[in-house]
């Protein structure tokens, strides 16, 4: 997207002062219904979020217990059920999760230099009792979704002395999965507590339009193009993308694609018509729907898909449709809403 000039910056803001000029007090009014509605929805992920995070962390002290070979992949299966519920709420940027970098907590990604694995390793290692503690002072690299998906399922390390169901490795998980709980209640709680805050602010208004937009845009340019050889070096590599150790790449792209839809759109969608983008409007929603139809036939693991040109084709529709998604809501519906995004909007996660 061409950044927008001082130019036209200025021209939608002139166009616009007549309008809020003319009635005000409508227009605060209807802004503050889609705040409402915005904090409503995202309270329904941050929810779900929570009860998923304490589900994983009940089954993980469930399997550590007594483990078994069922046990791991029911383990397995809560981590996915979890990290799925972070997706989907992971485009809010902005507010509580602000707060002690907990957006990083969840998900510490990108990790270049294998930070996560490099983590495990010293905590495994230590003599250090393995504590909550000792988690809450080990750095975002230790703390959350990643470091779990990590201990589940590195395969490397899943044939090493130290694998599941070891002792030491147990307790990692469950101190880590005990974080992630702790952090996802306390973040829906935060949340509720908000509410005035949010509703009663117009900024939130172009905030919250501003962080689907980033959302999108991390979607497009680092979970997708950077895996498939469309940035940086050219060359196909699932190690850029998240979540690739449990191959559960791209049904995370799908669940944020789906959270963006469920708690950002709906509201989205009534400002857009308010300001009589009707067509623009259907266009967007249309959209999502084309995109999320190139699933579930793309929940599968990336790395076969980047190895196999014919398959690769696949992704590379999937691409096609994120990116002129992004551009109806980063482009089209934010010239006409008159949101400018931040400069650096895409860097950091």
């Amino acid at each position: 997207m061409k950044p927008l000039t001082p130019t036209l910056c200025l021209t939608l803001a002139l166009a616009a002062t007549p309008l809020l000029a003319a009635d005000s007090s409508h227009i605060d009014h209807r802004t503050t219904d889609y705040r409402q509605q915005w904090h409503t929805d995202i309270r329904a992920g941050y929810q779900k979020l929570a009860a998923q995070g304490q589900a994983l962390a009940q089954q993980s002290e469930t399997y550590c217990r007594a483990p078994s070979a069922n046990g791991l992949e029911q383990t397995k299966q809560a981590w996915l059920e979890a990290f799925l519920a972070w997706q989907k709420v992971r485009f809010v940027d902005f507010g509580p999760v602000e707060q002690d970098n907990r957006a990083w907590q969840f998900q510490f990604w990108p990790d270049p230099k294998n930070l996560v694995a490099r983590k495990a390793s010293y905590l495994i290692k230590d003599e250090a009792p393995v504590t909550a503690e000792k988690i809450s002072e080990s750095g975002v690299a230790a703390q959350g979704f990643p470091m779990a998906e990590y201990l589940l399922y590195d395969q490397a390390f899943s044939e090493s002395e130290q694998a599941l169901p070891a002792d030491r490795t147990c307790k990692l998980l469950l101190a880590v999965t005990s974080h992630i709980a702790d952090n996802s209640k306390t973040l829906a709680r935060d949340w509720d507590d908000f509410r005035s805050a949010y509703v009663g602010n117009e900024q939130y208004t172009d905030a919250t339009i501003r962080a689907a937009m980033a959302g999108l845009e991390i979607l497009e340019e680092r979970r997708l193009a950077a895996p498939m050889g469309l940035r940086g070096n050219g060359k196909r590599s699932v190690y850029s993308a998240d979540a690739w150790r449990s191959e559960s790449s791209l049904i995370a792209a799908d669940a944020s694609v789906q959270g963006l839809k469920q708690y950002f759109l709906p509201a989205f969608s009534g400002l857009l018509r308010d300001r009589n983008q009707a067509a623009l409007t259907e266009d967007i929603e249309q959209q999502f729907d084309e995109v999320l139809a190139n699933f579930p036939d793309l929940d599968t693991p990336m790395a076969p898909l980047l190895a196999d040109d014919d398959a690769f084709r696949s992704l590379q529709s999937l691409y096609i449709d994120v990116t002129r998604l992004a551009a109806l809501v980063n482009d089209r519906a934010a010239v006409a809403l008159g949101v400018v995004r931040g400069f650096n909007s895409s860097d950091g996660d």
